[in-house]
């Protein structure tokens, strides 16, 4: 195609901070929920099901205590970044470097210090930064204190400590997040809201009680942004995926809507400023009671956000048929296997088109830019002799997902930016691996925390580059 892309638009790089920062205990920081999780051999699904039981076992090795040790080379990383081309890079603020207990009136510091740093060093790279302000790491210390999202003391702590970092940072960054993929707390609430619901009698009422002070959160920092600097864009991220329907029954394509439905749910309210009619009837099949205010209701209605992120990997296929267990994998969120889509390495369906069917869907519901701050392919990748990756998968992957998102642009969709996930190779999230790889940039460590740490160019690493230089023109 002779078509390319906005001029302006945002090709980037994507990370977290619990993902790669490592430094878990350095500068003062506090504890976060990824730092007492082993890996995949270790026991980490283990410890996700019984928390508990894992907050009090000292495990051999936790991924996220050294990670890809960013917290040391993020100079060297930026440096990369920048060799790329890559013109914003996505990562987080990990919120227990800035508050450690989560609940101080006093940030510490040397959080403080390292992240202007970190931003410095994207500006002098010619690189803005888009921060995520929680990434899945609220501080462990509110869990133990107050069972997590679930208590709403946590929306005055978390509105703290998001007019604390935007305030120091306001010459430096554009574009906030408040939260990380915020449906995530329905699907993992002990991941997304440090809500532990194992054995609980009513499990929605924490999770959705646990939704509602985020959604709270999420716009008391649209307004703090608003005040503190007018440039300032704050965004919505969701975990985003069609459920697509198993067959034309009716049965089958109703439900397909209403999950669909409980995904948007929450950029709904983030977009529109109040919940949506169809969640009435679950709260009510479900034994759920919000204790909304009407000042709750001004809040969200008054504090709507700027544009609608999203991370795509997958879509789902669903059926109203509840014996049907032909199951695969999608990332959280259940899926029946489809006949017509490629699998990676661990099962994840792979389907080009879905997200421009997604882009189109969500662009159709709120008339919002729209950014793609992750898409990625976790595969295993082999380090040759001679230093080279030839991850030509990786490549074909990002190909056929990057012109679809064209497709979209030229459907009329406006999306801002693209930010390919893991652009320098990272921690999974799911199973704390290292040889589950997304980045286009190679680090020598395997999962058990042992190698070099070198940063090695992959194939992607060109092919990426090329495409940012020709601005998507050449895939």
């Amino acid at each position: 195609m002779d078509n390319k892309f906005p001029d302006n638009f945002l090709w980037g790089a994507a990370s977290s901070a619990n993902q790669s920062e490592g430094g878990y205990k350095e500068g003062g920081k506090g504890l976060t929920l990824t730092d007492v999780f082993p890996n995949a051999s270790s026991g980490r699904f283990e410890a996700m099901q019984h928390f508990d039981e894992a907050l009090n076992k000292k495990f051999d090795y936790c991924p996220s205590h050294i990670a890809t040790d960013f917290y040391h080379r993020y100079e060297e990383d930026i440096k990369l970044l920048n060799e790329m081309g890559v013109k914003v890079y996505r990562t987080s603020i990990n919120w227990a470097r800035i508050y450690p207990k989560g609940n101080e009136k006093i940030p510490n510091q040397e959080g403080l210090s390292f992240y202007r740093k970190v931003f410095e060093t994207c500006h002098e790279y010619g690189i803005e930064p888009v921060i995520t302000l929680n990434h899945f790491d609220t501080p462990l210390y509110l869990y133990e204190k107050y069972g997590g999202w679930s208590d709403r003391k946590l929306v005055d702590y978390f509105v703290r400590y998001a007019k604390t970092v935007m305030s120091e940072y306001k010459e430096l960054v554009k574009y906030w997040l408040p939260f990380n993929e915020i449906n995530m707390v329905a699907h993992i609430p002990l991941v997304g809201g440090l809500v532990n619901v194992h054995g609980k009698e009513n499990p929605a009422q924490l999770i959705y009680d646990a939704a509602h002070n985020q959604l709270l959160a999420n716009a008391l920092t649209v307004k703090a942004a608003r005040e503190i600097n007018s440039a300032f864009r704050v965004g919505s991220m969701l975990a985003a995926g069609k459920y697509y329907a198993n067959t034309c029954a009716p049965e089958d394509v109703l439900t397909g809507i209403y999950k669909d439905w409980m995904d948007y749910l929450f950029t709904d309210v983030q977009v529109f400023g109040k919940y949506p009619f169809y969640i009435k009837r679950y709260f009510k099949e479900n034994k759920v009671t919000l204790n909304i205010s009407k000042e709750d209701e001004e809040i969200l209605m008054n504090n709507t956000v700027d544009f609608v992120a999203l991370s795509y990997y997958s879509s789902r296929v669903v059926s109203g048929d509840t014996g049907n267990k032909d199951f695969g994998s999608g990332n959280v969120a259940k899926t029946l296997r489809n006949p017509y889509l490629e699998t990676t390495s661990w099962g994840w369906q792979i389907d080009p088109i879905g997200l421009r069917i997604v882009l189109n869907e969500l662009y159709d519901r709120y008339e919002k830019p729209l950014f793609v701050v992750e898409n990625g392919l976790g595969a295993t990748d082999e380090l040759l002799d001679d230093d080279r990756v030839e991850d030509d998968y990786r490549i074909r992957f990002h190909q056929q997902h990057i012109a679809q998102m064209r497709e979209a642009i030229e459907d009329g969709v406006e999306v801002i930016g693209y930010t390919p996930w893991g652009t320098i190779d990272l921690v999974s999230a799911s199973t704390g691996e290292m040889s589950k790889r997304y980045g286009f940039i190679y680090v020598d460590l395997d999962n058990d925390g042992h190698g070099s740490y070198r940063r090695i160019k992959k194939k992607s690493f060109d092919w990426y580059k090329n495409v940012i230089r020709t601005n998507g023109k050449e895939l």
